[in-house]
């Protein structure tokens, strides 16, 4: 009889470690982190400028500006209203205006259809964090 309470004992404590064990697995790719807010877009104006990263700004490629992730992170951006996902590479700083959390380049906002409304709201996921390093001049 003593025994078999061991083997229960023994048996519990290997069952309670395995599901505490489980909940330790790593996180998927998406959890680096998120954020929610308005999203707005350049382009024009800014075409053919250099950004904070030290790229030459181009309006239809699939970038972004942000105040804080490190230049070079790549982010998924979903407009909330209608479900559409664009991923960017962060290579500007801004937005200027403290209500928005990330203005789009032209191309990334035609997308996730962002041009005709000019805002939205949207969630960030980090995908990859960048070094925040800028180019060579």
């Amino acid at each position: 009889m003593k025994r078999k309470k061991i083997f229960i004992f023994i048996a519990l404590c290997f069952a309670i470690t395995l599901a505490t064990l489980s909940g330790c697995a790593s996180a998927p790719a998406r959890a680096f982190g998120t954020q929610e807010g308005l999203a707005s877009y350049y382009g024009k104006e800014f075409h053919g400028k250099k950004t904070s990263s030290g790229d030459v700004f181009d309006e239809n490629l699939l970038t972004a500006a942000h105040r804080s992730f490190p230049l070079g992170s790549r982010v998924i951006v979903t407009n909330l209203t209608n479900g559409k996902q664009v991923e960017v590479t962060i290579n500007d700083r801004g937005p200027v205006k403290p209500e928005r959390i990330i203005d789009l380049s032209l191309g990334a906002a035609k997308e996730i259809d962002l041009v005709r409304s000019g805002l939205a709201r949207v969630r960030i996921e980090v995908l990859e964090w960048g070094n925040g390093e800028k180019k060579a001049k």
